[in-house]
């Protein structure tokens, strides 16, 4: 045991800064509002999507294909009714979700989304499909 100790003793700095590196945790969690992690995540994005940002990362996987009852972009039949109950129903449903005619699951699965960003992606879907 007493060799074990000498050993560790021995190291020089930059062998015990290097053993130190090499034992860190892989990552580090940082909760929204924590200072203490550096810089705030939302920006590490780049700043707010786009709606073709938004649609091409979480609507097209239901919206290209029709899943769930989704209407299909671009199909101008499909989103009529849709379009004529005003742009504030389609944000509230995009937004909370709508499970009472096919999936649409609230923000289209993307919790990373902020409420203006899913605003935007209904807008960018519904300028594509009149």
């Amino acid at each position: 045991m007493l060799c074990v100790a000498v050993s560790a003793w021995a190291l020089s700095d930059s062998q015990r800064d290097e053993v130190t590196s090499r034992i860190q945790p892989a990552g580090k969690v940082c909760l929204q509002g924590d200072s203490s992690c550096g810089a705030a995540t939302a920006s590490a994005g780049g700043g707010e999507k786009s709606g073709k940002e938004v649609y091409e990362g979480s609507c097209q996987g239901c919206h290209a294909v029709g899943a769930g009852n989704a209407p299909k972009f671009g199909d101008a039949a499909a989103w009529s009714d849709r379009i004529a109950q005003g742009k504030d129903t389609l944000y509230t449903h995009a937004i909370e979700g709508l499970n009472n005619v096919g999936m649409m699951p609230a923000k289209g699965l993307c919790m990373s989304c902020s409420d203006d960003e899913i605003k935007a992606a209904v807008d960018y879907m519904v300028e594509n499909s009149q």
